[in-house]
């Protein structure tokens, strides 16, 4: 049955609440979506936009530190708590702002896992805060390493094999520069679970193996840099959906850093179980994407870890989380607005009835006008039989193409009014029929370019209006963007559906919200069909109010065309030259020409007929 709540309490983390029809942020003065959306709009900004709440990412800091630090008291843990924040999960300013900020008081940190991430984390990082480096590394990038930790720095590259570890050895020989902290990244037998499983376990493209771990250790104590080992680091998946395979890679993980310390790495006080938090995407209670809570996982970490230490008789270590998407994810939303439903033909304006109908057709017609809630069933069966009779009259040649029509139109509303009518007293027969009632959303969107993990993974994100919300949804629906590519389509699930409403787009307007889609979206995102990504705007909620900052507009088609490798001007130029020459345009129009077309190459290339 369709959900005027969209299942709220299931994906939201009480983020979100509907009042009086409208989606309101569930945060101090709790403003709606949909003012915050007309707000922008009202400055004369079309399209979809990409809004920022960093309300959000201070919550789920402050819950993962609560969480931990909680667990740690209860399971007397003698050993800290630490995270970094993964910056490929979103590298963008806004983001990295909003999570340095929020983190400030807990000495949050930055992980980094290419060069450029590694001067970002340089430059942004709170003081005092840990640095953390992982995946492969050259010479270079293993020197810069070097130089943040003569900054001042508390950083740890994190090794991903034995010559990895080499060049480090070699660049803390002919250098002055302070050599970092150095992290081992064990390769376990443990695999993860979910679409990113393939991140642990044997075949895993990172980490260290039981025997190359003992030649790292001699490695360390030949170069006499054993000291400067201080962190084992692991990480068995993204997302993870169960904690069952945690539990077991924090039991190897664990002993493997015990059995380190029992063998002189004396210096080894932190362990580093990577990211794979989960964040709850599915919008439907019994498909929830994950099976523990936050509060669950930190208490099995600190517990399962506690115990393994004790019993071997090894000091508590730090421990260090990498959970971005779970940090991220809830605080972007991605508001597109409708720009057409695809089953316009069946409305009712398009009706044309002749002075003289066939008879199942006039019955028809009464059938639609006289329904009401008592006989409405009784009805519908009267126009399903009447549509198959039809349609076989026409076969036969005995009712022309208009009749056929008309029928289709009739009996597509006669379906319409009885799930009004019915609303709330859902029959499978109506479920079934309301399901080839599908309506095709077109959204001004790009799927790859704002939702690639739809489109890639398969990866589904909660949807549901920000308005309209006091009226219940019967239209099942696919979302079409606008992209030239079939793939870029949110199909109707049976699974997993999704009801919207019923709305003549020409007289009003109707946006969808995306959810939860702050983590890895927008670095993913492509420019396919050269869809460059939406407006963006940061919202900051007071007591009172709310405050719009940080906008950032959307590429225009020049710069888009520029950062594929294209001259504009040799564009601009030659557009100019042909235009000049054309012998189709009016002398006295061509400057008028000249003119809308360089407005429209200074603007995004969303659609802008009427949203």
């Amino acid at each position: 049955m369709p959900d005027k709540s969209y299942a709220l309490d299931v994906w939201s983390n009480n983020n979100f609440i509907v009042e009086n029809g409208l989606l309101k942020l569930n945060f101090k003065s709790m403003p709606s979506l949909y003012e915050i959306v007309k707000d922008i709009r009202n400055e004369g900004i079309k399209g979809p936009l990409l809004l920022r709440f960093p309300h959000l990412i201070k919550k789920q800091i402050e819950a993962l530190y609560h969480n931990f630090q909680n667990a740690i008291e209860i399971n007397n843990y003698k050993g800290g708590f630490k995270a970094v924040f993964p910056l490929k999960v979103n590298q963008f300013p806004e983001v990295v702002k909003a999570v340095t900020k929020a983190g400030k008081r807990y000495n949050y940190g930055l992980e980094a896992g290419s060069k450029a991430e590694l001067i970002l984390a340089m430059s942004q990082a709170n003081k005092d805060s840990d640095i953390t480096v992982n995946g492969f590394k050259d010479e270079e990038m293993i020197t810069l390493g070097f130089i943040a930790s003569s900054m001042g720095h508390n950083i740890t590259l994190t090794v991903e094999g034995l010559g990895e570890l080499k060049t480090i050895i070699d660049v803390a020989k002919k250098t002055n520069l302070k050599t970092p902290n150095i992290g081992i990244r064990v390769r376990l037998h443990s695999v993860g679970s979910g679409a990113w499983a393939k991140s642990g376990g044997m075949d895993a493209k990172f980490g260290l193996s039981s025997t190359e771990i003992l030649e790292a250790i001699s490695l360390l104590n030949e170069a006499r840099l054993l000291d400067n080992l201080t962190m084992i680091h692991f990480h068995i998946g993204s997302q993870m959906s169960d904690i069952a395979p945690i539990k077991r890679a924090l039991r190897e993980a664990g002993n493997i850093y015990a059995e380190l310390k029992m063998l002189g790495a004396d210096s080894l006080k932190n362990i580093n179980i990577g990211g794979g938090l989960a964040v709850e995407y599915e919008q439907h209670q019994s498909q929830k994407s994950h099976n523990y809570t936050l509060e669950e996982f930190s208490s099995s970490v600190v517990f399962l870890l506690a115990d393994i230490m004790d019993t071997k008789g090894v000091e508590h270590p730090t421990i260090f989380t990498e959970s971005g998407r779970f940090v991220v994810a809830s605080h972007a939303v991605l508001i597109a607005p409708v720009l057409e439903l695809f089953s316009q033909d069946y409305q009712e304006r398009h009706l044309k009835l002749k002075e003289k109908n066939p008879p199942l057709i006039e019955e028809l017609k009464e059938l639609y006008d006289y329904m009401n809630q008592k006989n409405c069933i009784e009805y519908l069966h009267d126009a399903l039989d009447h549509i198959e009779s039809l349609l076989t009259l026409f076969d036969l040649g005995y009712i022309d193409l208009q009749d056929r029509s008309n029928a289709e139109i009739l009996v597509h509303n006669i379906i319409k009014k009885a799930l009004y009518l019915k609303r709330g007293q859902t029959t499978t027969e109506l479920m079934q029929l309301q399901s080839h009632l599908q309506e095709r959303y077109l959204i001004n969107a790009s799927i790859f370019q704002s939702l690639p993990d739809y489109w890639g993974l398969g990866q589904h994100f909660p949807i549901m209006p920000i308005h309209h919300l006091d009226v219940e949804p019967l239209r099942p629906a696919s979302i079409w963007d606008i992209t030239c590519d079939s793939d870029g389509e949110i199909a109707f699930n049976h699974q997993k559906p999704l009801y919207l409403h019923d709305i003549n787009v020409e007289e009003e307007d109707y946006f969808l919200g995306f959810f939860n889609v702050g983590a890895y979206q927008e670095t993913l995102g492509m420019n396919h069909n050269l869809f460059s990504y939406p407006n963006q705007f940061t919202v900051e909620i007071s007591d009172e109010s709310y405050k719009i900052t940080d906008h950032k507009d959307s590429k225009n088609i020049l710069q888009i065309l520029s950062d594929i490798g294209y001259e504009t001007k040799t564009i601009l130029d030659k557009l100019k030259k042909d235009l000049k020459n054309s012998t189709f345009i009016d002398e006295k129009e061509k400057n008028a020409t000249l003119s809308l077309l360089e407005k429209y190459l200074n603007q995004n290339g969303y659609l802008r007929t009427t949203n």
